[in-house]
């Protein structure tokens, strides 16, 4: 393992242990040049369905960019990292037992909006509205509207 701090190649695993959840391993490890220590997560390597976009192409998942398009979601507000990364582990996990070759990228975002919908209001909100292209939502103020949903029928805002 390459040292992040001095770029050496020899370092030495000091500690192992699994992460909380069970599903990581975290190892310290420190350096052999400059001694310093530092954390890597080793987690198996699992085949995702390939994604197909509504253009048809075809991507290969990417946890970062769902990530992303969360975080973006829940900037500001009071969502710890612990309670995203275990979103991201329930759509993957639902994504795996999917037992698909190929996944449809908008179930993807019918995954990741109910996701959002436990964590934070506001930010479900915002993702939907994005994710529908502004279609209607029920605000704050009185106005009573909803998304609507091609996966399940309607997912309500409450």
């Amino acid at each position: 393992m390459k040292c992040p701090f001095c770029s050496h190649n020899d370092t030495q695993v000091v500690e192992t242990r699994l992460a909380e959840d069970g599903d990581l391993i975290r190892r310290r490890r420190q350096c052999a040049a400059c001694e310093k220590r530092f954390t890597t997560y080793e987690r198996p390597e699992v085949n995702f369905p390939a994604i197909v976009k509504k253009d048809g192409r075809r991507i290969e998942y990417e946890r970062v960019k769902l990530r992303a398009s969360m975080n973006l979601a829940l900037r500001k507000r009071p969502v710890s990292i612990e309670q995203v990364d275990s979103a991201i582990e329930r759509i993957e996990e639902k994504l795996l037992n999917l037992a698909q070759r190929e996944v449809a990228s908008n179930k993807i975002g019918e995954l990741v909006m109910r996701e959002l919908k436990k964590l934070d209001k506001v930010a479900y909100v915002r993702f939907a509205s994005v994710y529908r292209r502004h279609r209607r939502l029920q605000v704050a103020g009185g106005r009573s509207e909803q998304i609507d949903s091609r996966a399940d029928g309607n997912l309500p805002f409450v």
